[in-house]
């Protein structure tokens, strides 16, 4: 078991052979290497299984030993400061590596098909996996200097991800403000890592838990002064987490690929800021005003964040804010100091919400082929609809994920969530009743969006559409059919007049032609009600959407059964007349840690009792959504809900007026980025020019005078001289002589 721990050291350092002979080769054998670009998916996700399998023999220890290894060394001494590096392997590491792993595994399985036609292929690839070395040293960390430097890496690769089609001004325009937004969190964190170390003297975690807690028993600290370190520290989590008021970057992050979507919003940057709090909760936990303010900021991104969802029109913005919310939930949790119930729904979460962003990218990666690669169409909800019987596989596993966040039994978020909503009561009953509420809203929205994406009626009337006799090349099945022998016979003469690369994960073969997204600049949305595509022996055009690859079916199904299963972490079972879950046991070092108490005995009757409650809550707001978006009869097709209490008069007017504001709330996103964009950005532009002004005009002005002043006194005094010696010589001697009159004055 030693052995195991003590080449934990080299989990960062697996992925980085892949971004680094990617660049030698682009860099000495550039036309190899982009011939070749498909096959460097096979070590990127063989370098990431070796970590995985690393990290679920490291787990297995965790459960069974409760062991905590940490191993540093020197990198810098002197008498009086000494900065070491090291290593830090707890439940806490354990489990983010198997978060990290297991969801980038199936993301970059999924990224070589979704990918495939875009020219930045070895690019992303070679960001995928730096971002995975950057998470990874961010976790094993053992001082707060190590996790700044990785956190800023992490930071470095969300920049470059998310602006990843950076051609496009909205990509360009959302990595910058995604950057600028965590450095204001960064700047914070940085600040409070100083002071901590100016209050204890040391950043390793051990010994900064172990003397601020000496300090505080002994009341031999500035309450103040440590309250506001302590609350920058948290600043940069509540940048990371997006959680309010810096939340404002992570809608706009959509504009990267869905994959990077799934993995930020999954199980990293994301990620980030709630694995920070965990981190340092030993800390915070010593600070009630902190806990306080954990707690507060998350029940308000708890509540902004779905209702900021209930009318976007993005499939990918409306799982954006979905993400907001239930990060939320967990820093809640930890605030309450719930620290496993925290870790438990960051777990069933991140699985489930990978679920959701790669089915809908699956679905956009179906609707770009309608509506002519357009991005903004794509993924509008507003233009789908109908999409069951052409991606019936992505349906069911989007409607599974969809369960689960809504938290229905016996999906993963179910156990999680509903946890966190009973330690609520205990806590707050306002924060109860706040959670509470939201947790119906979630399922409105949620439901909102996949009877908007798959159910109904097809938004798109598709030119010669004749049901599933007209098969497009396109489609695949999960069993590998669907293509004829006709197409296919086309497809191969298509392949070999195109410079092609082929996949170590599928069969399909892609042209590597130039970034889509780019081209969506170039030529105008082509009209989807006479839209052709593709002709074949001249036959009927093929114009509908279709079912992903095998490639990107197969992540789906694998998170299928992650947020199916994964819940039992957390369910009790009896051991030696106890009745204790598998991740109460994994997190027992860290629970010890904290002075908190194992998990108690559960009592399985005010667990349902409870759960009833929140079940119901849920199954309102999917009652809800059935009613406005998808009329049970067909009665009820122009059904208007507020009918039902309001018909006509005043009152009607008011509820109309009312729900225009709360949609207009929520579709600009609550004014924050317009108040954010006045305020601070109106103001530091003004600020520069009014500086842009003082320099042009004052410092300017002042040297640009004194020139055009030596100028004129140049010009003047040239018509003084006549060229004559001796008017030279008497204004000599007479100026010799008034000096001197002057200086006998003085001593008389």
């Amino acid at each position: 078991m030693e052995q195991t721990y003590q080449y934990a050291w080299m989990i960062p350092f697996l992925p980085l052979p892949v971004p680094m002979l990617i660049g030698v080769g682009l860099l000495l054998f550039p036309t190899a290497t982009k011939k070749l670009r498909r096959m460097w998916a096979f070590p990127s996700i063989l370098l990431l299984s070796i970590v995985m399998i690393f990290s679920i023999n490291l787990s297995i220890q965790q459960i069974n030993s409760n062991f905590i290894y940490q191993y540093v060394w020197s990198w810098t001494l002197d008498n009086d400061f000494s900065l070491e590096f090291g290593y830090l392997i707890d439940p806490l590491t354990s489990i983010m590596l198997m978060l990290i792993t297991t969801v980038g595994i199936v993301v970059l399985i999924y990224s070589d098909n979704y990918m495939a036609h875009d020219q930045g292929y070895l690019r992303f690839f070679a960001y995928m996996s730096f971002f995975s070395t950057s998470m990874f040293g961010l976790v094993t960390s053992s001082n707060l200097i190590q996790i700044y430097i990785f956190w800023e890496l992490v930071g470095m690769c969300s920049y470059l991800l998310i602006g990843f089609w950076f051609t496009r001004p909205p990509a360009a325009n959302a990595c910058q403000k995604a950057f600028v937004t965590n450095r204001v969190g960064d700047f914070g964190l940085l600040l409070g890592i100083l002071g901590f170390y100016w209050i204890t003297g040391s950043f390793e975690f051990r010994d900064l838990f172990e003397i601020f807690n000496n300090f505080i028993y002994n009341n031999e600290v500035n309450s103040p002064f440590v309250t506001l370190c302590a609350a920058l520290l948290f600043a940069g989590a509540v940048a990371k987490s997006a959680q309010f008021p810096l939340h404002v970057w992570l809608p706009d992050a959509m504009e990267g690929p869905t994959p990077i979507s799934a993995l930020i919003h999954a199980a990293t940057m994301v990620a980030a800021g709630i694995f920070l709090v965990a981190r340092l909760l030993p800390l915070f936990i010593l600070i009630p005003y902190i806990m306080n303010l954990i707690s507060l900021i998350g029940i308000i991104t708890v509540l902004l964040g779905a209702t900021l969802a209930l009318a976007q029109k993005d499939i990918k913005r409306g799982l954006a804010y979905s993400t907001m919310s239930q990060l939320g939930y967990m820093m809640l949790a930890l605030g309450m100091g719930s620290y496993r119930i925290a870790l438990f729904h960051l777990i069933t979460h991140a699985y489930s919400k990978a679920l959701l962003f790669l089915g809908s990218g699956s679905v956009i990666h179906s609707m770009e082929t309608v509506v002519g690669y357009s991005p903004d169409k794509s993924q509008n909800m507003v233009l789908m609809g109908g999409l069951t019987k052409h991606v019936p596989i992505t349906k069911i596993s989007f409607l599974l994920g969809t369960l689960s966040l809504c938290g229905i039994p016996p999906f993963a978020c179910f156990w999680s969530k509903d946890e966190i909503l009973n330690d609520s009561w205990l806590y707050s009953p306002i924060f109860a009743i706040i959670a509470w509420a939201t947790a119906g809203l979630t399922a409105f929205y949620m439901f909102r969006i996949y009877l908007l994406t798959f159910e109904g009626h097809l938004n798109v009337n598709f030119q010669n559409y004749s049901g599933s006799q007209n098969i497009p090349f396109y489609s695949i099945s999960l069993w590998g059919k669907g293509c004829s022998k006709r197409i296919n016979k086309n497809l191969r003469l298509l392949r070999m007049n195109n410079n092609e690369s082929s996949s170590f994960f599928s069969k399909t073969t892609y042209r590597s032609d130039d970034n889509v997204r780019k081209k969506n600049r170039e030529r105008p949305f082509i009209n989807i009600l006479h839209i052709n595509i593709l002709h074949f022996d001249n036959k009927k055009p093929y114009s509908y959407p279709y079912e992903s690859d095998n490639t990107m079916l197969f992540p789906l199904l694998v998170l299928v059964l992650f947020t199916l299963f994964v819940g039992i972490l957390g369910i009790p079972f009896n051991q030696e007349g106890t009745d204790l879950d598998i991740l109460s046991k994994w997190l027992a070092p860290s629970i010890n840690l904290l002075h908190q108490k194992s998990k108690d005995s559960a009592d399985w009757y005010e667990f349902f009792k409870d759960a009833v409650f929140s079940v119901s809550i849920a199954y309102f707001g999917i009652f809800i959504a059935s009613f406005l978006y998808k009329p049970i009869y067909s009665s009820f097709k122009n059904f208007d809900l507020i009918n039902l209490f309001v018909k006509t008069g005043p009152k009607r007017r008011h509820w109309d007026k009312l729900l225009n504001i709360l949609y207009d709330w929520s579709y600009n996103r609550a004014y924050i980025d317009a108040f954010y964009t006045t305020s601070f950005t109106g103001a530091i532009r003004g600020v520069a020019q009014l500086t842009h002004f003082f320099d042009r005009q004052v410092i300017d002005g002042i040297t640009n005078g004194v020139g055009v002043m030596s100028f004129f006194v140049g010009e003047g005094l040239k018509y003084v001289g006549g060229g004559r010696i001796s008017s030279y010589l008497f204004l000599y001697f007479s100026c010799v002589f008034f000096f001197l009159l002057y200086l006998i004055s003085l001593f008389l």
